[in-house]
Parts: C-alpha cells; structure tokens; sequence
C-alpha cells in the first residue's frame, strides 16, 4: 500500500472516530509511550547458553516443532531480536532468564553468577530496546530434577536456589541501573506433586521461608521491581503446586511485591483479564505473562482473540497503563520464531490501540446513568470502526512494515542468515 492510501485511510479513519469523541492523535501518541517486554526463549526453545549443547529439561516446560534456524548463542539471539524490534512499532523492552549467560566457555554454578555475565546484554539493550527485565531460572538442573526447588525438602538444594534467586537479584538492580529503568525480576518455580499430597501445608511454608531469605536484601525500587508468579499446574505437577496464585497473592500483598498474572497460569477456561482491576486494588504494580493456553499451559503465539482484547480492556479502561508492565511469554518451535515475535507484540500493541480508541468517557456516563441500551449498542458499533488504517498509519509513522509486507523481511531473513545455520 502507497503512503499516500495509508494517510488517505487514516484521515477518513479520523473523521468517523472523531464522530465518536475520539481523539485518534492522542490514541497513537499514547501506544507510542507503551513498552512491551519481549521474552528472549522464544528465540531458541528456552535452551539457554549455560553449555554448548543445552537443552531443556525439566520444570513444566515443554517445547514443541524444529523449525529450522534457532538462536545457538547470544550473538544469534540478539541479531534475531533486532530484526523483531525493526519490524515491530514503538520502543521495547526485553525480558531475559538468568541461563542466558554469556561464560566465555566456562562453566557458572547458577548460584554464582553475576552482573558481568551479562554485561555484553546490557550494552546492547542501551542501544536496541527500553530496558531490560530478568528471570531467575528454577528449571533444566540437576536440583530441579526431583521437581522442587524453593520448596525443597533437600536443605542443600533449597539453599542452592535460594542463593541464585539472590544471585539474579543483584544481576536486575544492575540491569535497572545502567539502563535507568527498573529492572523487573520475575520468581517462578515449578514446585509440586504429580499426584495428591498428604501434606500441601510443609512445602509453603518452606517456599515462604525460602522467598524470605531470597528477598532479604533490601534495593531500590529505582533500580529493581520484585515479582512472584503463580501457576495452577504443569508438567509433573498436575495434582498440587506450591506456589498457587492464593498463596502469591498473598504474599505480594504482604510483602509489597509485584504479582504476575501468567495468561496460561490459570484453569483452561479462566481469563486473567478480570484479575487485573482486582489485585490492582491492593497492590501498586503487577507483571503480565500475555501468552494463549490451548486446552493446557501450552503458551501458544499470542493472536487478536477475545481473550487478548478483555485483556487490553481492563489495563486502559482502568488507567493502568502505568502500573501494569506488560511482558509476552510463549515458546513455538513449529513455525519461524522471529516472526513468533513479531505477530505477538504486535497483536498485543493492536489490542491496546483498539481500546485507546474507544470512547470511553461515553461509555463510562452510560454505565452511571444506568444507560445500558445504549452502552452495549455503541460497544458493538466500535467492532466494525477502522482500527486497522489507524494501525497502518501508526506502523508508517514508526517507521516500521505496514499490514502484511513485514513477512517480506522475516522471508528474507531466513532465506540470508537462519537457513545458515543447520
């Protein structure tokens, strides 16, 4: 599409959303302040660089397809993202495992690594991306291998996680600082049984003594933002998980930390967009892990479903853009994971515009006078407004593909560098 069709659209677009009360100019410069943080495992299937041949292994995760041209080092992942960043609107970020190490070929214990480990990551972001967000890694290790980790029985292997936990820590406030954002660190764990339990009270009040101590250290929020994350199940862990969202959510709220509601984290047919207005009653700031779950915790490619846009709906409607900072999380090996990237950040940034360009004030003073009829009569006119000119012109004006034409660079990308790579 010419540029000049792309303004042409956007300015009839303009028009019929400026009918509504909309002001479509205020809409994009606000998406354009928005940053998502862009998950570094979709680029390599959550192998990680702790040794040549890594795999994953363990802790709940399964990745599935071989899809030619995967990330075999850092330097591979950081060209792959910033191809995904040139075709993606906007200014983000990028959310990193503590396994994404670089060690220069020598062997790091989790539990020892540290800021300069990463310090090749931290360069680059200050050019490539936001900031950056960080992860301790409970999974792929021989301590994990029994499925707990935090929770343990083993007070050796307890004490080993809890000093990576730790370990990650000190890596994110250093993060927060070079790149004067705050660095989100997110603790998941892949603790519980396969089956039933006897005793489902002992492994939480270990995990609690255990984030305790992890959490000890006291560091600025300038510099580092603290997140525990819930999970209903996983692999292994059908019948109990320690750290269920109950016992998070409590403990965020105890502990003032961020809470991270994992779009997949949740019973197949439960959407977190409803969690969000709620939790936010209580705690200042959340995490998101926007994913899609099909039938299981599957973390799927992120798509325009209705999900997605409940989602949207509740971060914008509520004015929470600035207490919510959206992270994407999903794994697909099956199809060509740059372009993974790409159709998530942009669905997600898509979902968020199309809400900006709601009438809101309208539908909020229909909502108060009892006005039903006619909030559910506009609700259902804004699905057939042309979001997508705004979109095209928001991607022009950032420089970026627009519609479709981004498949040219990802099919040129595989065609130059990722099919060098078998």
């Amino acid at each position: 599409m010419e540029k000049k069709q792309i303004v042409h659209r956007y300015e009839l677009a303009k028009d019929l959303y400026g009918e509504m009360g909309v002001d479509v100019d205020l809409a994009i410069k606000k998406l354009s302040q928005i940053s998502i943080s862009l998950h570094c495992w979709q680029g390599d299937d959550v192998a990680g660089f702790e040794t040549d041949d890594a795999e994953l292994s363990g802790g709940g995760i399964q990745v599935t397809g071989m899809y030619p041209g995967k990330a075999r080092n850092a330097d591979e992942l950081r060209s792959d993202l910033e191809k995904a960043y040139s075709l993606i609107p906007g200014k983000h970020r990028l959310n990193l495992h503590a396994i994404y190490l670089e060690n220069n070929g020598k062997k790091v214990q989790r539990n020892e690594i540290q800021p300069e480990h990463f310090a090749r990551w931290i360069d680059w972001a200050k050019e490539n991306t936001a900031g950056l967000d960080f992860n301790p890694s409970f999974f792929s290790h021989p301590f994990a291998d029994d499925g707990f980790t935090l929770a343990s029985n083993n007070k050796r292997r307890r004490e080993f996680w809890i000093e990576h936990g730790k370990a990650t820590r000190k890596i994110a406030a250093a993060m927060g600082k070079a790149l004067n954002s705050p660095c989100v660190n997110n603790v998941w764990i892949p603790d519980g049984y396969k089956d039933t339990p006897v005793d489902r009270k002992k492994p939480r009040e270990r995990l609690t003594e255990s984030l305790n101590e992890l959490f000890k250290k006291k560091y600025s929020r300038e510099y580092l933002l603290d997140s525990v994350e819930s999970k209903l199940f996983g692999i292994g862990s059908e019948s109990y998980v320690v750290g269920s969202h109950e016992f998070y959510l409590g403990y965020a709220i105890k502990k003032k930390k961020l809470l991270c509601l994992d779009a997949g984290h949740f019973h197949p047919t439960e959407t977190i967009a409803d969690k969000i207005p709620s939790v936010l009653q209580y705690l200042d700031e959340i995490l998101l892990h926007v994913s899609r779950g099909v039938r299981w915790d599957s973390d799927h490619v992120v798509t325009y479903t209705d999900d997605l846009l409940a989602i949207a709906q509740e971060i914008v409607r509520g004015n929470y853009l600035n207490r919510v900072h959206i992270g994407l999380d999903f794994f697909d090996a099956s199809i060509n994971r740059i372009a993974a990237w790409v159709i998530g950040t942009r669905n997600m940034l898509k979902a968020l515009l199309s809400v900006l360009l709601e009438p809101i004030k309208k539908l909020k003073k229909y909502e108060l006078e009892g006005n039903y009829t006619s909030r559910l009569a506009l609700l259902e006119e804004m699905k057939t407004m042309p979001l997508g000119a705004v979109w095209d012109y928001y991607c022009l004006k950032q420089s970026v593909p627009v519609g479709y034409s981004w498949m040219n660079e990802i099919k040129k990308y595989e065609k130059t560098v990722l099919s060098q790579r078998q």
